[in-house]
């Protein structure tokens, strides 16, 4: 289901949540659709329960997920939580870490766009799958 890096400087719960993140956002993950149980996602990946348990209460804080008592987590339809301001300002967040990430690559400006426009094909195709 996920893919962890433990090169990655994310925490292992931070690449959960992206990777599930990812999933809903792209529609491989769908309303209604049902997450493995704590137990059975941290064996899948093979980390502490306690970290699928942090990742899980992260995707419901995020309003990705809903618990359904005694059935488990549930995919639910993404709701904005953030303000416009916050939207923005995240945005720039982001952007900030992905151009000092990639500044002292050697890549031409035009390169990067084309692979940025590249990378948000190929997942707007994978969501239409």
């Amino acid at each position: 289901m996920i893919q962890i890096v433990t090169g990655d400087a994310r925490p292992i719960f931070k690449q959960i949540v992206d990777g599930i993140r990812m999933k809903i956002m792209t529609g491989e993950l769908k309303k209604g659709d049902k997450l493995p149980s704590v137990r059975g996602l941290s064996m899948q990946l093979v980390v502490n329960t306690n970290t699928v348990a942090k990742a899980y209460s992260e995707l419901l804080s995020l309003g990705l997920v809903e618990s359904r008592k005694g059935l488990g987590l549930f995919v639910i339809k993404p709701k904005q939580i953030f303000s416009d301001d916050e939207r923005d300002h995240r945005m720039q967040q982001a952007i900030n870490t992905f151009i000092n990430e990639v500044i002292g690559l050697g890549f031409e400006q035009n390169e990067i766009i084309k692979m940025v426009q590249e990378k948000l094909k190929q997942l707007k195709d994978k969501s239409k799958q």
